[in-house]
């Protein structure tokens, strides 16, 4: 038999794919669930019992929780990644890290196949493809959904007619959650009116009295909250649970999918939203105008580049270098205010704040220049203007 790794959630397209590809075409399926901070145990043993009742040969859940922090999530941050200046890159950028684990899983057990779910109108296709190709270019590509052009009515027809008993009616709202956020997609998301209702977002409003956090950077890593030191990951994990409570970080995005049309989707991604906006705030105070301006220009292109799959280019290892080495300095404490469906940042304290009153305070002392030195240097400063003024006053 034809050995294939199929890249698989439990959900309805993947649970087709596991079941078509074994008992119709003649694979024998490997079933590989991806976790990058979505699957709790109960649902990893949920999902292992229904891909093995589908047909598959094995199942495997592998922990990429760490690796994408590290490969990933680290840099969105340190680039204070949003792309079209809100979303946190939430689903995009997990695919890579799941697409990337089950290509080395496939030649690590030298399959001859690898197999996912996705259709042929979004952006996944493109993202597992890509890395596939690039990662394992000797293992061929099966996408049933996407070639074969099949509705969630039709797979579910051929899942009843083959005796699965599951009920596959699809859910008002589907939902994706990862380390860095949930994604939301439903009715209202189709078209360009309509917002989601309070009830498409999986964490409802519980706490209403505000609360203060304080969130501890150490080169651009979350290493504290409130003073108590952990991991970064379960820092992340932390603020999560404690901000979603508020029911903060709801917003949907707009933005150009890969294949060029337009996209809409919902996500809610609390801790994601206050570690971004909290770092750079941090980075305001640490960094100088031209190290802000730069990291601007070049985290906004890392963010396109994952988005769109080309994690993999050697411009993305460049990339990381510079947004690291931007972090030696940005360190300190930045003292958030949680409150339902906000945040607010009340300041910073750190030993590199170069907000320091002893050169001067803004707009009302100046303790390092006199006043002569500051008309010489706006003088000197006049002078492009002035001379174009002048040359071209005849115009």
């Amino acid at each position: 038999m034809k050995k294939l790794v199929l890249a698989y959630s439990g959900g309805l397209d993947t649970s087709y794919c596991a079941h078509y590809l074994t008992h119709k075409e003649g694979y024998e399926v490997h079933a590989v669930t991806v976790n990058t901070g979505g699957f709790d145990k109960k649902e990893l043993e949920d999902i292992e019992a229904k891909a093995l009742e589908l047909g598959a040969h094995s199942y495997l859940a592998r922990n990429a929780v760490q690796s994408f922090y590290d490969r990933v999530v680290k840099y969105l941050i340190y680039g204070n990644v949003l792309r079209n200046n809100t979303y946190p890159l939430s689903v995009s950028a997990e695919r890579i890290v799941q697409a990337m684990e089950i290509a080395q899983y496939a030649r690590t057990i030298g399959a001859t196949h690898i197999a996912h779910g996705s259709t042929g109108a979004g952006n996944d296709q493109v993202r597992f493809d890509l890395i596939f190709q690039i990662m394992a270019p000797e293992v061929e590509i099966i996408t049933p959904i996407r070639d074969n052009k099949l509705s969630r009515e039709a797979e579910i027809a051929y899942l009843q007619e083959a005796g699965i008993a599951y009920s596959w009616e699809k859910a008002k709202y589907s939902v994706n959650k990862g380390l860095w956020g949930t994604s939301v997609g439903g009715e209202e998301t189709l078209g360009s009116r309509k917002p989601l209702p309070d009830q498409a977002y999986p964490s409802p409003l519980e706490q209403r009295e505000s609360e203060s956090v304080a969130l501890e950077f150490t080169k651009g890593e979350l290493t504290a909250l409130n003073g108590e030191k952990d991991t970064p990951v379960n820092n992340i994990l932390k603020l999560d649970k404690l901000a979603s409570a508020f029911a903060i970080g709801r917003d949907i995005h707009v933005g150009d999918t890969i294949i060029g049309i337009k996209g809409r989707v919902g996500f809610e991604a609390a801790a994601p939203l206050i570690i971004l906006k909290s770092h750079h705030l941090l980075e305001k105070h640490t960094l100088s105008k031209w190290q802000q301006f730069q990291k601007e220009q070049l985290g906004s292109f890392y963010g396109m580049l994952l988005h769109e799959g080309q994690y993999l280019d050697e411009v993305m290892r460049n990339i990381e270098c510079f947004l690291e080495d931007a972090q030696r300095h940005v360190s300190g404490r930045v003292f958030v205010k949680l409150h339902p469906y906000r945040f607010e940042l009340e300041g910073i304290e750190s030993e590199y704040d170069l907000m320091d009153a002893s050169f001067g305070s803004y707009g009302e002392l100046n303790l390092g220049w006199s006043a002569r030195d500051a008309k010489g240097f706006i003088k000197i400063l006049s002078n492009p203007g002035k001379i174009a003024s002048q040359i071209k006053s005849g115009e």
